[in-house]
């Protein structure tokens, strides 16, 4: 299958280039710092460039809902769309933040297809009782 070549050769490619930062320390330092600055990158497109706009406010869930009727009752809270500067910006940050993950995934000797395969099928075995 292509997409587990993919995984696998995006992790290789990290083995191979990762020089600096290859302590777990350096790592896990590293893997805060980016999502840290993900995180910051969607905050400033609502606070600075205001193409996304965050409405929040208590939900009102009345008890006889079903977990199959939450998914139409509970929203992201978010209104507008990324425009292309701040969904650029995000893509370079979410970049990095799968880079690290690769990285901590190699020092580990864990593979990122893998994970991703397990968590998939919890996901589906679980269904809605997931609640992620």
């Amino acid at each position: 299958m292509l997409k587990d070549i993919i995984y696998d050769e995006f992790q290789h490619t990290v083995s191979e280039i990762l020089l600096c930062n290859r302590s777990i320390l350096d790592l896990l330092a590293k893997s805060q710092e980016t999502n840290a600055r993900m995180n910051r990158t969607i905050i400033k497109s609502v606070t600075s460039c205001g193409c996304l706009k965050i409405n929040a406010a208590k939900k009102k869930i009345p008890p006889e809902t079903s977990l199959e009727e939450l998914k139409n009752l509970l929203e992201s809270h978010l209104e507008g769309k990324l425009c292309d500067s701040c969904r650029e910006t995000l893509e370079l940050e979410m970049g990095q933040t799968l880079f690290y993950l690769a990285a901590m995934c190699n020092l580990l000797d864990l593979n990122m297809y893998d994970i991703l395969i397990k968590e998939q099928k919890k996901l589906k075995a679980l269904g809605l009782f997931n609640l992620a």
